[in-house]
């Protein structure tokens, strides 16, 4: 069997889920999870204690208590860590493993409830718990029906789903609280980096009035390499942008005469502005937006505190993260 085949046969198999999952059963388990007094507890043996590990590390991430524990060790002295309000995950393919069934009776005189999640709606773990749910399988893509592949697919996908749907309730969680848990690496970039981290300000701004000669801006337009001079009032409100694309087009068209006229005749009045707050990749989304725009003034109160370059953004990597 070649690999489209493969495809063919694992789309058809989660297909089968779809159209078989017992959505009443799984909004019952989504209002447990959402009544849930202190932690969501998840486990499993062999790899659904994997798919289990990462739908609580998932939960976590997002805002809703959870946590993995290890079957083997609960019956070792962890099970220690479990309260009557707490809500026990059992993740089992077959229904039928002997760990996890021991493990159940010594959770339920914690008195904590269990639910399980199976792929075999007749187990003796779907019996004991309290609440289950069974994840249609028609079959392993396993050619022998052994390896857990399909199953454990079907474990990651309805856990991701009860992950967002959960997301969704919690009215308190928002982008702000998503970033304070993830302060690194590429999602920590793209929620946490903003616009003040980047901008050039203070003493670097090519900044200049309105009654400023062209001619005698030309300098800070090209020793402060910021491709435009920004036009303030004495209040340091921004009046205009005047652009190095600016310069090109002024130069094709007019006469030396041009280097005579003041800032306040060339200046761009209404510039495309943004805020010192916002996520630097929604700045980058912005200038890409309005295409041929690689700088944008920072404005706070109506006052100039910063520029913004594409060329600052990009050597982040955000445009890479941008474009995938």
């Amino acid at each position: 069997m070649n690999l489209i085949d493969l495809f063919e046969k694992q789309k058809k198999y989660l297909n089968f889920f779809f159209d078989n999952l017992n959505i009443e059963k799984a909004n019952e388990i989504l209002e447990l999870f959402t009544s849930c007094k202190n932690n969501i507890i998840f486990t499993g043996i062999g790899k659904s204690a994997i798919i289990a590990k990462k739908i609580a590390q998932t939960m976590l991430s997002t805002g809703t208590k959870a946590m993995y524990l290890s079957a083997v060790d609960a019956l070792h002295g962890d099970i220690a860590i479990i309260s009557k309000d707490d809500i026990f995950v059992v993740l089992s393919r077959s229904g039928e493993t002997k760990e996890l069934i021991d493990l159940i009776f010594y959770v339920k005189k914690r008195k904590a409830k269990v639910i399980a999640i199976v792929s075999n709606k007749n187990s003796k773990i779907a019996k004991i718990s309290d609440y289950f749910i069974d994840l249609p399988l028609e079959k392993e893509l396993c050619p022998y029906n052994l390896a857990p592949t399909t199953s454990t697919t079907l474990q990651l996908i309805f856990g991701d789903i009860l992950t967002v749907a959960l997301m969704q309730k919690n009215e308190k969680f928002s982008i702000n609280e998503y970033a304070l848990n993830h302060p690194s690496g590429a999602i920590g970039m793209q929620i946490n980096l903003k616009v003040e981290d980047l901008m050039i300000k203070d003493e670097k701004l090519p900044v200049c009035r309105e009654n400023d000669l062209i001619k005698d801006m030309l300098p800070s337009l090209s020793l402060k390499k910021c491709g435009c001079l920004l036009i303030v009032d004495e209040k340091n409100r921004l009046q205009g942008i005047f652009t190095d694309g600016d310069l090109r087009r002024v130069l094709q068209k007019d006469n030396l005469e041009f280097f005579n006229k003041k800032m306040k005749d060339v200046m761009i009045l209404s510039p495309v502005l943004i805020k010192k707050d916002t996520l630097a990749i929604d700045a980058m989304k912005l200038m890409e937006e309005k295409k041929q725009i690689t700088i944008i003034p920072v404005v706070e109160n109506e006052k100039l505190v910063g520029l913004i370059r594409m060329h600052d953004i990009i050597q982040t990597g955000l445009k890479s993260l941008l474009t995938k």
